[in-house]
């Protein structure tokens, strides 16, 4: 039998424990995960969108432009994202920390047979997936995650070794600028209430070129970057500049050079 092997981790177990309190929130589209769930209007489309530009195998009017597309959804909750995601055709595994959310998760999928075939759920983290699946994915997704791990550069490699050569990372996450924490911890904790109080720790937010510079270091190359802004009173999001608050990245791994044997 192998032995299982010390693995470093980023989870930071206090983020974790927010999150597995809040478990049976996570399909209440009306709950503590609105805007997480409208969040998909913005993110949804830009995966899909940079993966069919990126292979070139679908179309994007196809109903499943994903097809034949293997995606992994790191901190994936309750599947608010990786569902449309293997709706859209990909074969997706979601993993997360928290057993609770990995659960509800899959009860929820249970529903939908078509997302049997397609979907998994993993109560693991990335840095354990990585013993087995090291360049085992055409992208790799990390949405609204970033700043609640104990090491975002750790992270961002991980994610890089899990995404084949040529494959596809996306981050979103949060600007570290006093507008973010005027907008993201006092507008949208203390007085819009659109998240729980103490989700968000000023501290853990990344600036789009730190994030850019990580993605660098683990060869790969940033494509886009676009600012999403969030409005509290239409519980929708917007395309906008990246130095506002929310972010979206995507980068490309690059194709590693053929060895000579």
């Amino acid at each position: 039998m192998r032995k299982r092997r010390f693995l470093y981790t980023t989870v930071d177990e206090k983020e974790v424990a927010k999150f597995r309190s809040l478990f049976e929130s996570w399909w209440d589209v009306n709950g503590e995960f609105q805007a997480l769930h409208s969040l998909n209007d913005l993110r949804v489309p830009l995966i899909r969108d940079g993966l069919v530009n990126q292979f070139g195998s679908q179309s994007l009017v196809s109903s499943q432009p994903l097809t034949d597309t293997v995606i992994l959804d790191v901190g994936c909750g309750g599947g608010i994202l990786s569902e449309p995601l293997a709706r859209l055709g990909a074969t997706v595994t979601g993993i997360d920390a928290a057993s609770e959310n990995i659960s509800v998760a899959r009860e929820h999928a249970s529903h939908d047979p078509l997302l049997q075939k397609r979907l998994k759920y993993i109560c693991t983290t990335a840095e354990e997936l990585l013993s087995n699946e090291e360049g085992g994915f055409d992208a790799v997704v990390a949405s609204e995650v970033l700043e609640h791990v104990s090491n975002v550069e750790s992270l961002v490699a991980t994610c890089a070794q899990l995404t084949k050569p040529g494959g596809s990372v996306f981050f979103t996450t949060i600007n570290k600028t006093w507008l973010s924490y005027a907008l993201a911890v006092v507008g949208a904790e203390e007085i819009a209430r659109v998240v729980p109080s103490g989700t968000h720790d000023w501290n853990k937010f990344i600036p789009p070129q730190d994030l850019q510079g990580f993605l660098h270091a683990c060869n790969c190359q940033t494509r886009l970057v676009h600012g999403m802004i969030f409005n509290p009173v239409t519980q929708r999001w917007f395309w906008g500049t990246p130095k506002a608050c929310n972010y979206a990245i995507h980068a490309v791994k690059n194709e590693e050079a053929t060895s000579n044997t």
